[in-house]
């Protein structure tokens, strides 16, 4: 069988799927991505042919506003529909097309391999109200903010319409999408390794002069950007009252200065930079560790030696890193939003707390660092869910094959 991937950043989602896929010889795999992620975080030799495509032309600033980004889709999607036209010609014909819509690059790949089946990735679907829009008084939306995402949706409606099904990672991202459109797509997450996510009460993580093990008191964060989205506010907001209370505590914060969503701040400046600023000297920044973006196996020490997890969301899509953070066992103080709930129970798999509740946060920060050992068995319950619901090998990779099959 032929299988074409297509994602802005392959492998994405899709990791776990390919690779498989690519390490039986009776299958072909290629994927198309941006040329500039490719070269970015080069995969290992896994048998897939890799394509990049590049982009020459950007959308046009005379375009109006709402349009701009659907241009860009637009624009991508005809970088793509070139790399398909061409692996079409030299004899590629794929049996199954998986893509990320997302970005607009699969909106011809149905008009160019009409007897293919089309599986779409479907992440997230902006709504007006009852999500991240308008979540947040700190950040609320204008009306031209509402007024763009009819657009911002065109491209992942086009492969609702366009494709055979579609696979989305929790129920309450499915829940997202127009109601009589659901039924055409599948909860089916990607995954976690929990055999490589696992709990190692001997780790060690370096950094620079520094060395941090379990038997410290560390609080641990982690988003891929440092970003409202992901709660950095909040938890930023929380520091004074935090380490106050706790003398010995350590804080480390993984994650980069980028936006990878909600609000772009003036160029230059950073939400990292901005929280410390309003923090100023109310914080023992020595004690605080901004550790950018690490390494994967670096990031997985940092949660292999946590004494308390703490994941913040808007309503949006669920982080892989909480997932694992789950798996190895972490003790969980998070966020009372959807669709962390899908996945947590309050005292069960971890502490739950408002989004906005700042004084809850420390409160249950606090509690568990007082009482490590009454919390051993939530630790415990956190790592077998994951095990149950989401384990990659045992559960979720069978699913996608026996999907593809």
């Amino acid at each position: 069988m032929n299988y074409l991937f297509v994602h802005q950043n392959f492998p994405g989602q899709f990791l776990h799927v390919a690779r498989a896929l690519a390490g039986e010889t009776r299958h072909r795999v290629v994927a198309i991505a941006d040329q500039i992620n490719l070269k970015a975080r080069p995969l290992p030799r896994t048998g897939i042919a890799l394509i990049g495509y590049t982009i020459k032309n950007a959308a046009r600033s005379e375009t109006h506003s709402y349009l701009r980004g659907l241009e860009s889709q637009v624009i991508r999607a005809q970088a793509v529909a070139r790399i398909a036209i061409d692996l079409k010609k030299k004899g590629f014909a794929p049996g199954i097309v998986i893509a990320h819509p997302g970005w607009g690059e699969a909106l011809f790949l149905k008009d160019i391999f009409p007897h293919a089946k089309h599986i779409n990735y479907f992440e997230f679907y902006y709504r007006s109200e009852g999500s991240d829009v308008n979540f947040d008084p700190q950040l609320p939306s204008t009306l031209d903010d509402l007024l763009k995402l009819r657009i911002r949706n065109s491209s992942q409606l086009h492969a609702l319409i366009s494709g055979d099904i579609g696979v989305s990672p929790t129920y309450w991202q499915r829940q997202q999408y127009p109601e009589d459109l659901t039924p055409k797509i599948q909860v089916l997450h990607e995954g976690i390794d929990t055999t490589a996510v696992q709990p190692d009460p001997n780790a060690v993580f370096t950094w620079g002069n520094f060395r941090f093990q379990a038997d410290q008191e560390i609080i641990t964060y982690v988003a891929r950007n440092l970003e409202p989205y992901r709660g950095f506010h909040v938890f930023m907001q929380s520091l004074p009252m935090l380490l106050l209370s706790r003398p010995n505590a350590i804080v480390l914060i993984v994650g980069g200065d980028a936006v990878s969503y909600g609000r772009q701040l003036p160029q230059g400046q950073t939400y990292r930079q901005k929280y410390i600023d309003e923090a100023k000297d109310s914080v023992d920044w020595k004690r605080v560790h901004f550790l950018g973006k690490l390494p994967y196996a670096s990031y997985l020490k940092v949660l292999q030696i946590s004494s308390v997890h703490v994941y913040l969301t808007y309503p949006f899509v669920l982080s892989w890193s909480f997932l694992e953070a789950m798996s190895m066992g972490c003790a969980i103080v998070a966020s009372n939003t959807a669709p962390v709930q899908e996945v947590v129970e309050d005292r069960n798999q971890g502490l739950l707390f408002d989004f906005f509740d700042s004084k809850a946060l420390i409160e249950k920060v606090i509690c568990v660092l007082s009482n490590p050992k009454e919390f051993l068995s939530m630790r415990k319950r956190a790592r077998a869910t994951v095990i149950a619901k989401y384990d990659l090998y045992s559960i979720c990779l069978p699913q996608w094959l026996k999907l593809l099959d």
